[in-house]
């Protein structure tokens, strides 16, 4: 038994080389996945890009990423061609340019792309926990599409990190699983707690005087989740299900406010795909059997999410017309983000038992241009359509347009869009439905 022991860690050991030579792997026409958000594994996209002579029309998928992507500058765009599921800071410029592709879908069915071969994938580069005692290295902070691409890839390469944290769930992936592996040690990039404002203030307040105890929530990242769960303190028995957290949920676990114990899927656990946040949260996770990170195909799954009580989904908008159709990927023309996974939640708590759908938003731009308008802008891409929105809420109150016609729901807007824009949206609304 030492003896095959022994024999498998020298198999490991031999499969530890060097960035630059792993990603010789690499062929002009690949299709190649990168890992999500803070688990970008930058040490194996620099030797990617460091390829850049030798290759050509290599696609490169994924999801956001943290931190740079130098792949997408337009002096590597005969190399590299981004074909993103959302559309991240680092490459959006090279989408609206026309250098890279947009692919608009639902973050659940995702998966399904690699699993069933329409996007089939040549290589994946991961960044993973090393390897604990039994040989299992961890995906860490983002399993969402990235168990998929470990699963289905021809030829897996990994970032082997001590500052990934070691998670549970569905982020367990054996080093046999591993082809190549790389040393590094370099902290996560992490994204700061943002500041609020007075109006995330306002909207966190309306929203938590919707949450029950006992609830299932689902939120995002920034100020308005943020907001919402610093007025959650007072509740009791909160649950988690969500395809992302960030370090607001932490005070409500310490507080006991979060304990999951009301739900029916994974009672007691936080069930999520990824998080973004800073050290502190990384901290929280790591070899934490109370969070469970696992696949997105599970975690958005429609029928997964309604079956836990209650479901309260806080997702956000870019604009909302007078009738309830929601943008949250675009301003006009100019793709600004994705589709993600805001249909699945949506749908999700919509059937959910007591549940409630939410989208939340700002009433105005920073420019003090209303976010709720009289038609989408020409171009605009509906997220959540008409039919599954019930709540919206700004920092002006909570619009409830569940079972409402058109006109009641022109009403109920105007009522929350910001008092400057009121007239207008109500000259709109006569025009169009000949009284409000």
């Amino acid at each position: 038994m030492a003896c095959k022991a022994l024999t498998k860690h020298i198999e490991h050991m031999t499969r530890y080389t060097s960035a630059d030579n792993a990603l010789k792997v690499v062929k002009s026409g690949d299709r190649v996945f990168i890992h999500s958000v803070a688990a970008a594994p930058q040490v194996l996209i620099r030797a990617l890009t460091d390829r850049k002579d030798e290759l050509r029309n290599v696609e490169l998928v994924h999801l956001h990423t943290e931190g740079e992507a130098p792949y997408a500058t337009p002096e590597l765009s005969e190399s590299f061609r981004v074909n993103a599921f959302f559309v991240g800071g680092n490459v959006r410029r090279a989408v609206n340019e026309g250098r890279a592709d947009y692919i608009p879908v639902f973050l659940s069915e995702i998966p399904a792309l690699f699993r069933q071969n329409v996007l089939p994938l040549d290589v994946a580069l991961l960044h993973v926990s090393p390897p604990d005692k039994h040989g299992f290295c961890s995906l860490g902070v983002s399993v969402d599409v990235a168990r998929a691409a470990a699963d289905c890839a021809k030829t897996v390469i990994a970032q082997v990190n001590p500052q990934m944290p070691r998670t549970l769930g569905d982020a367990l992936l054996h080093v046999d699983k591993i082809d190549y592996l790389v040393e590094v040690d370099l902290p996560l990039a992490e994204v700061p707690v943002p500041e609020l404002t007075p109006a995330d203030i306002a909207i966190g307040t309306f929203i938590s005087e919707m949450v029950e105890d006992g609830a299932t929530l689902q939120m995002g990242i920034g100020s308005i989740p943020n907001a919402v769960l610093n007025s959650l303190h007072g509740h009791k028995d909160l649950g988690i299900h969500t395809e992302m957290f960030s370090d607001g949920v932490i005070p409500l676990v310490e507080k006991g406010v979060v304990n999951g114990r009301k739900k029916l899927k994974h009672p007691g656990k936080i069930v999520a795909g990824f998080v973004m946040g800073t050290r502190r949260l990384y901290d929280f996770i790591d070899d934490n059997p109370q969070v469970l990170m696992l696949d997105i195909e599970y975690v958005n799954d429609t029928s997964v999410i309604r079956r836990n009580p209650k479901v309260t989904a806080i997702n956000s908008a870019i604009e909302v017309d007078l009738t309830g159709q929601i943008c949250a990927d675009s301003i006009g023309t100019f793709q600004y983000s994705g589709v993600g996974g805001q249909m699945d939640f949506i749908r999700g708590a919509s059937l959910s038992p007591g549940g409630k759908p939410i989208i939340a938003l700002q009433s105005a731009t920073s420019r003090g241009e209303s976010k709720i308008v009289p038609q989408l802008r020409p171009g605009a891409g509906v997220v959540t359509t008409r039919a599954n929105v019930h709540y919206v809420v700004t920092e002006f109150g909570v619009a409830n347009l569940y079972g409402k016609n058109l006109r009641q729901r022109a009403h109920e807007l105007i009522r929350i869009a910001h008092p400057d824009h009121r007239e207008m949206l109500e000259r709109e609304a006569f025009e169009r439905f000949k009284s409000v």
